[in-house]
Parts: structure tokens; C-alpha cells; sequence
């Protein structure tokens, strides 16, 4: 083991650094985690030139790839590509071979080189499988006969034969609503929700299943059960119904190959019957209503006999949709959680606490007289008497009820709706209800958990509970706002706030790379961008600043977070579109027109006489996410090499920040509005003269002061704040913001025992009563977005944007606030980074890894002593 040490002649009578490196002792290397497309073993690829990564394991210090070699076969074991490249890149490397055909399986593996001339065995195989081709499908559409006017779900069914050796079964689905598959009576996946939320009127996404396992010798049955969704249910705030169709329909394709190697393909059409299951009703806001009287046992069964009651199926035409391959994760169910207590309320309820706020679903085990409904509500939180509080849910039911049909012990849980809740009150249940009859079960897009984060202080660690299950609860399948109430929407300005941090603590890759096909596809002509995404709001409703600018705000993030330079360039036509837009609208190079939500649910005390409420001029922050939109895209040109683009957006940004400090800056360099957010904006997007940058952010700590150490900024502001005032050297005033226990703050809802992150910095107010109830969301990621300086500055884990996907890192950990240790890690493109710090009877130490194929520069937190390090584990240590 080696060690040296590093003695700075200015600091050399208070610091003494020692850094030792990791072993060196082995000589073995080795390929992990290999994806396509950001996804492993992904089934219906559209790209036609599909692209691949890798990770490297070495325990040898300062190890990189110098050498990758592809193998890519058909099913016949034919080599159709073999690159051997003298590379470094692992990341995202695209395929230059043959045409792939559609719908075909292909199988890969690879093997490395690094610089120490190591070579690695083969990795295990892979596959992808290409999308489907319009030309492909020979399904039709089919839905019921009549109007599909019926609350009901609508079953769907098919028998077919199978008198062969089947070699492989493939099932390609999609549905106008959502669909539940199944195959000889089991379930075809575990995915929810499927299809999932697209911008249904431009395209609907279809899912691949490997089902050859399922395929029996003689009579197999298909049923498809199908819900309302997001399609045809009520969606956003207005009772809106039917806003994509009035009209459920499924698209099924199953395609047999037989060992013999003949083929066979059962689509969906004429033959077909239908009939209604037990899900008489089921509405993503108001949940889903089951009678088990009305089950049809061993509907999805070869051997069934159908009644009268089964009819022929209706063929409706093909829409103008087009049909895409999924290219995120899908929904599944993940954490379970045990009842933790039955209890009576005040007003003699009986409430059930599962202890997390969560989004998904209760199931319940019951057994009763037929004809008896339970009814299973859910609430966030329970008031200050300590009654069931559902005010705030507005319009949404957020109820499943279940009807028994007597006989056997039962076990319900929705179908087609999810809910959010910590709390469930029971009505209707027969005899005693017991915590073994029910269980919780979370519900959200299957994104890897890649960060983790904690440190000496309890309410820090609760802190960034909050925030990670906040991420779960609205990442299903859309970043939404809220799980709970009548919205569920995917509202831009929330998205792009809680990005960075977001993709530190989860693999949010695929995630956001099909929610931002959606913003292309409901982006206006003009250019403008739509408050939420899926737009189902009026067309008016769009541009605002922080909102609209998600268009350039993620695909940046995700390319420094992920190094997807392919993301950027798809999104990039959208990029320059919006800030084409604002450039469009605005009057001198300012943009002081249109509707804005400005720094949404800023500070606002009650019977504000004095002018505490931390007002920020609408304009004044849209003219700083106009610089920062139009710095985005520039950066996005010089990666591209849009070299026209970049001179051009060069000029117009000069002339943004000459029109923001001509209209809102006094000569001596105080703002027209005085508040946290107006400094932290300026600041962050460099809006002012270099020379006039410290006494902004010595206005912007006076500021802090003056509200007791305070913040009173909003969804706009927040993400920032603590970034500035360390950015200008005060992490003395980010840490006590951080730490500020009292309202507003951070940490005033987990004093409250939040366990999850609160639409308002009072959500429950100092007496236990409440905020406003049309608007009080308890699970509402955005002001969470502090994660990311968390993460940055806490543990000291950075991006550095020249290099996206932390192939190089920067490593700079800022103690403060008391805190006597942090420790975090980071899976990234390249594999796990970790910083974990220690502060121990005087003396500092910090231990640091470093993933193959990536560097690091270290900087310690005293006398900015930089040390450039490539993969490996270390450690430093100094006196205090």
C-alpha cells in the first residue's frame, strides 16, 4: 500500500495531508451493468442505430479502457458486427453495422482492454430486440360493440391452438386506456399502468413480452381486461373526461415461431368476444370500485365456456397516432409495508397508519356475506384533533371499494388506479379488522436507486428520506406534481427544478428520455411550452418562465448527469424553438410579457403589514431564465458543434444581460425586488457584472439575516439558494438555512413528521391546523431539489460538464453546521463513486472512490488543496 504526503508550505504548520491509494495487487479486469438504450435487455428498440454501455471493474489504481470489442449475433449465432476500437468510450457507443430488421432479437457481448494491457473475459450475453415497423402490425384495433359507454372494465378474450413445439412466443399490446394482459389465467408481466401516459393524440407507446414459457400444448386463452386511465378517465383539475377518446380499445399481437420453423400470428380482431368483469368502475382520481359477484372464474382460461353474455368485439380504424417502443421504465410494485397500527378516531373511525406517506396501494384480505362493501379510503395526514383529513384532496375520492360475494376469504387491491396516502379508513368490514388483513404496497417507475446519502444529524438523514420517497410517489410514469388530489399532472416547473437531484438519487435516464418525447410532441408551433406535459390543460396555457424552460433545463442535466449527447441532440430542435419563442415576444431583449407563476408559494405570513412577503417581480425572473434558457442552448450548440447557432446566441445573450441590468439593477447594484430569490437568480445565471457579483450575494446574506436565518424563497428560487451563497463563500448561511429547524425552513415539516416533502413550507401550520386545503399537497418533490447541493456540497460529489457522466468528478465536500460526519455514493455511467467524511477529535479524514475508466480532482475543504487522482480508493486526513 502506497502513501505520501502532500505538506502546502503556506499551511504547513496547521495541516499535515496523507493520501493512500487503493491496492495494487490484482491483475484481473471485467465488464458489468451492460445496457441498450439506457435499459437492460430492452424488447422493443426503435433506434436504428441502438447504442450501447458498459462499466469497467478494476481494483487497480488508475485504470482506463484503452480497448473495447463488440460482439453482435442473430439468432443464428451469426456475427453481424464485431467493432474492435481503440477507445476509452464506454458510454452510450453507437451501432454502425448492418440494417437491424424489425421485431428481431439480437444478442451482444463485449469485452475490454485497459492501459495496463488487461484483457476481460467475455461478458455474459445480452440482447435487445428492434421495435415494430407500421408495416408490422397486422392486429386491428377492437373495442366493444355499441358505444363504449359502460363504467365497467371491459374483458376481452381469444382461444387459439398451439399443436407444435413452440421455439418462441412474443406478445406485442398496447391499449386506447390502460390494459391488464394475461395468458391461460396468469398475468403476461408485472407492469402497471400500461401502456402508460404518452401525448396520446401524437403517440402511444406498446410493450413487447416474452411469453413463450406461458404457451401450452392444445387450447391457450389471451384475456385483456381494460380501464379508463389518463386516456378516456377524468383528467386535471376541471372534470374534464374523454379528453384523448371516448373509446377504450385494444391492439394485441402475439406471434408464435415453432421449432419446425413455421409461424403463426394471433392478432386482435373480429373474432374476439367480450364481456364485463368485476371492475365495475376505476378512475385514476377516485379509484376502483370491484364486485366479486360479478367474476367470471377462468374467464382467461382455455377451457372456459362462454355464455350468452360474451358478444362479438367492434373494429374501429387506426388512429393518427403513431406506435413507439417503450423507451422508459416500466410501472412495477416495489416496498411493501406492514399496518403499524388500527386505531379509532375522535369521530370513531376506523383508520389503519402504514407510517409512510406513499403512493400505490392497500391490499385487503376479507371474508363476508355477498353483497357486502367495504370501503377503503385514503388520507396524507389526520388533523389536529387527530381525525381522517381528506380536504385536501379536493375532488378526488382516492377510494377502492370491494363487494364481497361470500364463501372464501378474499384478497382485493385496484386494478387501474393508484392513490397516495399514509392513512386508510376502513368502512364495512365484516367483524374485527386485524393489522395482519392488510399491507401497502408502493407503486412507481422501476428506476435503479443510485444515490445514497447520510449524515451525523437525524433530521438531515429524514430529510433525504423525504426526498427520495417524494421522487417515488410521483415518478410514475410522468413526473407529476402530487399522487393524491384531483391533478396528478406532469407540471413542467417541478420537473426541471428537481432534475439534478433526481438523478442523483435514482437511474433516471430512460425515465426522463420518454417523458421529454412528450414535451417535443405537446411543444406548440410557435414554440411556447405547455405548463404541464402530457398537455391536458387549454393550449393557452403555456410559456412560463421555469415552467416552459424544462425544454432545455433537463436535456442539459440529464447530458451532464448521463453524458447523453443523443438526448441532446434529438431535444435540441426544441430547445432553440422555446428560446426562439421568448426572443419572439420580447420587447428590446426583454421578455416582460406573458403569464408566469413566478416564484410559486414563496414566504407569505399571514396579515403581511410590514412587506415581509418576498415578492419577486414576475418579469425580473423571466428575463433570468431567458439568459439561462439561451446559455443552455448555446452550451448544447458547442456540444453539437452548431457553430452558426453558437455565434448567434452568444450575441443575444450579451443583450438579455444588458436588458436585465438596465431594467432591474440600480447603479450601485441593488435589485428592484429585494429578495432571496431576485439575488439568487441574478446570481446563478450570472446576470450581473462580474464586479458587482459580492455585493449581490452580501445583500442576498443580509437578506437571510434579516428573516432569523430564514428562507423565503419559492419553486424557483430554492434549488438555488444554497448553491449561491456557496458558489460566493458562504456555506456558513447555506448550512444554518439547511439547518434551520423553524418555519420556513427545510426542516419545520420533518420537525411536523413529514416522510415526504410538502407542497408548502407550511403545509401543517405551528397550531396543527392547516394551509390552504384546495392547494396542500404533503408528497410534492420540488422543494426537495435541495438533495442536489446535498449531494454537491455536503458529500462534495460533482458532475464537471467538459467530461458529462462523471467521467471526470470533481470531489469537494464542505463541512459545516455542526456535522461531524457525511458519507454518499453515486452509481453513475461509469460505476460507483463515493465520498464519506469523518470529523474526529480534531483531525479530518476523508475517504474517497473512484470508479475504471473516470478521474477525480479532489478538493480538500482547507487551503483548496487540489489533487487530480484517477480510479481507485483513497484517503486524506489532516489536524483542524
Amino acid at each position: 500500500m502506497n502513501q505520501y504526503r502532500f505538506v502546502p508550505t503556506a499551511l504547513c504548520t496547521a495541516i499535515c495531508l496523507f493520501v493512500i491509494s487503493g491496492n495494487v495487487y490484482s491483475q484481473k479486469i471485467a465488464v458489468r451493468d451492460l445496457t441498450v438504450e439506457h435499459l437492460v435487455n430492452p424488447f422493443s428498440i426503435d433506434n436504428p442505430h441502438p447504442r450501447f454501455s458498459w462499466k469497467l471493474i478494476s481494483d487497480i489504481k488508475n485504470t482506463t479502457q484503452s480497448q473495447y470489442e463488440i460482439r453482435l449475433t442473430n439468432a443464428a449465432k451469426k456475427v453481424l458486427w464485431n467493432p474492435q476500437n481503440q477507445s476509452s468510450q464506454s458510454v452510450l457507443v453507437n451501432y454502425d453495422g448492418p440494417a437491424l430488421s424489425s421485431k428481431t432479437k439480437y444478442f451482444w457481448q463485449l469485452r475490454v482492454k485497459d492501459n495496463h494491457g488487461n484483457t476481460s473475459p467475455w461478458s455474459a450475453v445480452q440482447f435487445f430486440q428492434t421495435g415494430l415497423k407500421t408495416a408490422d402490425w397486422s392486429a386491428k384495433w377492437i373495442t366493444v360493440s355499441g358505444a363504449d359507454s359502460a363504467y365497467a372494465s371491459p374483458v376481452l378474450r381469444k382461444t387459439f391452438q398451439s399443436v407444435k413445439k413452440i421455439a418462441s412466443a412474443t406478445a406485442y399490446i398496447t391499449a386506447k386506456g390502460l390494459y391488464e394482459a394475461s395468458l391461460n389465467g396468469e398475468r403476461i408481466s408485472d407492469h402497471y399502468f400500461a401502456p402508460g401516459w404518452t401525448s396520446y393524440k401524437d403517440h402511444i407507446q406498446y410493450q413487447v413480452y416474452d411469453v413463450t414459457a406461458s404457451i401450452k400444448e392444445g387450447t391457450n386463452a389471451i384475456g385483456v381486461a381494460l380501464g379508463d386511465g389518463w386516456y378516456k378517465g377524468r383528467i386535471g383539475f376541471a372534470n374534464q373526461k374523454q379528453f384523448y377518446g371516448d373509446t377504450r380499445a385494444l391492439l394485441f399481437q402475439l406471434e408464435l415461431a415453432y421449432t419446425d420453423g413455421s409461424k403463426e400470428v394471433i392478432g386482435s380482431d373480429e373474432s374476439w368476444k367480450f364481456n364485463y368483469g368485476p371492475t365495475r368502475s376505476s378512475n385514476i382520481y377516485d379509484g376502483d370500485t370491484y364486485d366479486a359477484r360479478k367474476e367470471l372464474p377462468g374467464w382467461n382460461k382455455g377451457e372456459y365456456k362462454e355464455s350468452t353474455d360474451w358478444k362479438a368485439v367492434a373494429v374501429i380504424p387506426s388512429g393518427t397516432e403513431k406506435l413507439v417502443g417503450m423507451s422508459g421504465p416500466p410501472v412495477r410494485t416495489h416496498e411493501e409495508f406492514k399496518a403499524l397500527k388500527i386505531f379509532k378516531t375522535p369521530a370513531g373511525e376506523t383508520v389503519v397508519d402504514f407510517g409512510q406517506n406513499m403512493v400505490g396501494w392497500v391490499v385487503l384480505k376479507a371474508k363476508g356475506p355477498a353483497g357486502t362493501a367495504i370501503h377503503v379510503q385514503h388520507a396524507e395526514v389526520l388533523d389536529k384533533a387527530g381525525n381522517f383529513y381528506i380536504t385536501n384532496l379536493r375532488s378526488a375520492k382516492q377510494t377502492n371499494t370491494y363487494i364481497l360475494k361470500g364463501n372464501a376469504e378474499q384478497s382485493f387491491q385496484p386494478t387501474f388506479s393508484f392513490q397516495g396516502f399514509r392513512y386508510v379508513k376502513i368502512t364495512g368490514y365484516p367483524g374485527e379488522l386485524k393489522l395482519d388483513d392488510l399491507k401497502a404496497v408502493a407503486v412507481y417507475s422501476d428506476m435503479a436507486t443510485t444515490g445514497k446519502f447520510a449524515t451525523s444529524n437525524p433530521l438531515l438523514n429524514q430529510l433525504q428520506h423525504n426526498i427520495q420517497w417524494g421522487q417515488k410517489g410521483n415518478f410514475v410514469d410522468v413526473p407529476t406534481d402530487c399522487p393524491q388530489r384531483d391533478e396528478r399532472l406532469g407540471w413542467t416547473g417541478d420537473a426541471q427544478a428537481f432534475a439534478n437531484t433526481a438523478a442523483y438519487n435514482m437511474n433516471v435516464a430512460a425515465f426522463f428520455t420518454k417523458w421529454m418525447k412528450d414535451v417535443s410532441a405537446d411543444q406548440l408551433p410557435n414554440g411556447s411550452v405547455p405548463y404541464v406535459i402530457p398537455n391536458v390543460l387549454n393550449q393557452g396555457d403555456s410559456g412560463s418562465s421555469g415552467w416552459a424552460d424544462v425544454s432545455t433545463i433537463i436535456p442539459w442535466d440529464m447530458y451532464v448527469a448521463y453524458a447523453d449527447k443523443g438526448l441532446l441532440e434529438t431535444q435540441y430542435p426544441g430547445m432553440k424553438k422555446w428560446v426562439d419563442y421568448i426572443a419572439s415576444v420580447s420587447k428590446n431583449d426583454l421578455w416582460n410579457s406573458g403569464n408566469h407563476f413566478g416564484d410559486w408559494l414563496f414566504y407569505r405570513p399571514n396579515d403581511d403589514n410590514d412587506g415581509r412577503a418576498a415578492v419577486t417581480d414576475k418579469y425580473m425572473i423571466a428575463q433570468t431564465f431567458y439568459a439561462h434558457s439561451t446559455q443552455l442552448l448555446l452550451n448544447a450548440a458547442k456540444v453539437l458543434g452548431k457553430k452558426e447557432d453558437e455565434e448567434k446566441y452568444t450575441a443575444l445573450i450579451k443583450k438579455i444581460k444588458a436588458a436585465y441590468v438596465q431594467e432591474y439593477m440600480t447603479p450601485n447594484g441593488k435589485l428592484v425586488s429585494n429578495t432571496q430569490t431576485a439575488y439568487v437568480l441574478a446570481l446563478q445565471f450570472d446576470m450581473l457584472p462580474e464586479d458587482l457579483r459580492q455585493q449581490a450575494a452580501q445583500r442576498l446574506v443580509d437578506n437571510v439575516k434579516s428573516y432569523g436565518n430564514h428562507l423565503t424563497t419559492g419553486f424557483l428560487g430554492t434549488p438555488y439558494l444554497c448553491h449561491v451563497l456557496s458558489r460566493f463563500g458562504y456555506d456558513n448561511v447555506a448550512y444554518d438555512l439547511l439547518l434551520q429547524e423553524s418555519y420556513p425552513s427545510w426542516l419545520y415539516p420533518v420537525k411536523m413528521g413529514a416522510t415526504t416533502i410538502w407542497e408548502r413550507w407550511d403545509g401543517i401550520k405551528q397550531d396543527g391546523s392547516f394551509q390552504t386545503a384546495d392547494m396542500n399537497s404533503f408528497n410534492h418533490y420540488a422543494y426537495g431539489a435541495i438533495g442536489d447541493w446535498m449531494y454537491k456540497n455536503i458529500a462534495g460529489i460533482n458532475p464537471v460538464a467538459a467530461k458529462p457522466g462523471y467521467q471526470e468528478i470533481l470531489i469537494a465536500p464542505k463541512p459545516g453546521g455542526k456535522l461531524t460526519s457525511a458519507s454518499a455514493e453515486l452509481e453513475t455511467v461509469y460505476g460507483t463513486v463515493k465520498s464519506s467524511w469523518t470529523i474526529t477529535d480534531g483531525t479530518f479524514k476523508l475517504d474517497v472512490s473512484v470508479p475504471a475508466n473516470a478521474s477525480a480532482t479532489v478538493i480538500l475543504p482547507k487551503g483548496d488543496q487540489k489533487e487530480k487522482i484517477g480510479s481507485g480508493t483513497y484517503h486524506y486526513e489532516y489536524k483542524l
